[in-house]
């Protein structure tokens, strides 16, 4: 099942004796686009810090419950990373940007500066540089190959693995009162100093693609329909090759679509 990550933000993390803190925002491979961490506001027992938890200690959540639960004492919570320590390449590059001082500085401000930011990079030296923060790609603008369509106004999540399955791109400034999914797949490029993603998909492709309703659950005939239109496999695909060989996404999806119409 796919769910929003904007369903998943302010949902109450607890650990095996007491609250931690509540969801504040997700952090993601950009390789693989897969959640890695959960960023976590604690309340006033952590002096509202926030701490990043592995999605693998939160394992498979209970949904219904609109609360995650970690394996953990709230001890334990304290020795986990702070956000600081694990910073998306974005703030790293930020860092960087700092050490060009321009004109019109006093010099021993300057020396100060270039000293503190050594230290700062010194610190962050082992960050991982594909870690994104999920809530830093909303607006991301979305390039087609002939021109602009709109921007990232949400992301759906498979809720097994914890994979990014789709950005959900608005395209009300070029195409009113739609909304379109995504896959990460179809990707071809991001500029993330400029916010921009590629995609190798026409403007025409997009206005042709089956409408994407958020107020109700994406089904996976649904998504077939999708990347059916687009002639791409679903992300499905290797699973169910594995069980049969002869499967053909392309063929089978019509077939699989009309069943579940």
């Amino acid at each position: 099942m796919l769910r929003s990550l904007d369903d998943l933000e302010g949902y109450p993390i607890e650990a095996t004796n007491g609250a931690i803190g509540q969801v504040t925002d997700f952090l993601f491979d950009d390789e693989s686009w897969v959640i890695r961490y959960i960023v976590v506001q604690t309340g006033e027992w952590l002096s509202n810090r926030k701490v990043l938890i592995s999605r693998i200690a939160v394992g498979q959540p209970t949904w219904s419950y609109r609360t995650l639960r970690v394996p953990m004492t709230t001890d334990q919570v304290r020795n986990c990373p702070n956000i600081d320590t694990h910073k998306p390449v974005s703030r790293q590059y930020e860092l960087s940007g700092r050490g060009n001082v321009g004109t019109g500085v006093e010099p021993h401000t300057v020396a100060e500066d270039r000293a503190r930011l050594e230290r700062e990079v010194d610190q962050h030296r082992n960050d991982d540089p594909h870690l994104r923060s999920t809530n830093a790609v909303m607006h991301y603008h979305i390039k087609a190959i002939d021109g602009d369509i709109g921007h990232v106004q949400g992301l759906l999540l498979e809720e097994d693995t914890w994979a990014i399955r789709y950005l959900i791109v608005d395209t009300s400034n070029w195409w009113l009162g739609h909304t379109v999914l995504i896959a990460p797949q179809w990707i071809q490029g991001v500029s993330w100093s400029d916010r921009a993603v590629s995609i190798n998909l026409t403007q025409e492709a997009i206005k042709g693609s089956p409408p994407y309703d958020s107020a109700r659950s994406l089904q996976r005939h649904e998504e077939a329909r999708l990347h059916n239109h687009y002639r791409r496999a679903g992300y499905w695909a290797d699973h169910v090759k594995l069980q049969n060989p002869e499967f053909r996404t392309v063929e089978s999806a019509p077939r699989d679509i009309e069943r579940h119409d």
